[in-house]
């Protein structure tokens, strides 16, 4: 089946690529060499994944790799793709009163704040951000539910962030979206660089087998470019102050 000039796709995925900015950048490249407009609908990893399994989207683009994996075996998704990465950053109020800038890993940094009962802003919305924190947390030996310092904002990043920086909190960001918040006030990085905080990004082709309304083809010439040199290419040159966010992945 071929592509119609000015078709569309629906693409759901992390709030991540939303609020780093990279969409704004990356899609009109695509657009522009298609023909073809992609609706992105922004949510946590989990929401997107429960979007895809409704069928309510072509393409998935999300970062929660167990979740992603199990997604295609069950038959939801057609298959994966690796498309980049970044990492996740421990941002916290800049005298930070847990001591965590001197941790020696991430699990040692998330047991450091649960010891010192400082307060932390968790997204709580399931999403690939979400799930990350709470195998820290595991690591650590700590169940945070329920506690006084633990705040749910139950929203996206940028929200999580605002409430972070309203009381003082620590919590736990993706880097793009870290670098594109401007309502930082005390907050700043405190934790970053250990390999547990790696975060690879995958795309999905919703199975149209499952959902035969999906438009495969648009969706595939998506997911071909977002994969390939041009769409690496693309990824690699969006910067935000100088700074690469995302770093390309060969697919696998």
């Amino acid at each position: 089946m071929s592509v119609q000039a000015g078709e569309s796709i629906t693409l759901a995925s992390t709030t991540s690529t939303e609020n780093s900015g990279l969409f704004g950048y990356i899609l009109p490249i695509f657009e522009k060499a298609t023909g073809i407009q992609v609706k992105v609908v922004a949510l946590g990893t989990g929401q997107a994944l429960d979007v895809g399994k409704r069928g309510d989207a072509d393409a998935l683009l999300v970062h929660d790799r167990a979740k992603e994996e199990a997604f295609v075996a069950e038959g939801f998704g057609a298959y994966r793709k690796d498309v980049m990465y970044n990492d996740f950053v421990v941002v916290g109020p800049a005298a930070d009163p847990a001591g965590i800038a001197a941790a020696k890993s991430t699990d040692e940094a998330f047991g450091k704040i649960a010891d010192s009962g400082n307060a932390f802003a968790s997204r709580a919305d399931r999403s690939g951000t979400h799930s990350a924190e709470m195998r820290f947390w595991k690591a650590a030996g700590k169940n945070p539910e329920g506690q006084a310092w633990y705040k749910a904002s139950g929203s996206g990043m940028g929200a999580t962030l605002n409430m972070a920086a309203g009381v003082g909190a620590y919590t736990l960001s993706d880097r793009g979206s870290w670098a594109n918040f401007k309502n930082r006030q005390d907050l700043k990085i405190l934790f970053q660089g250990d390999p547990a905080l790696y975060n690879p990004y995958g795309v999905i082709l919703i199975n149209p087998v499952k959902h035969p309304h999906v438009k495969k083809a648009a969706a595939e010439s998506f997911i071909n470019w977002i994969t390939s040199e041009a769409g690496h290419q693309a990824i690699a040159d969006y910067k935000l102050h100088g700074e690469q966010l995302f770093f390309p992945l060969k697919a696998k």
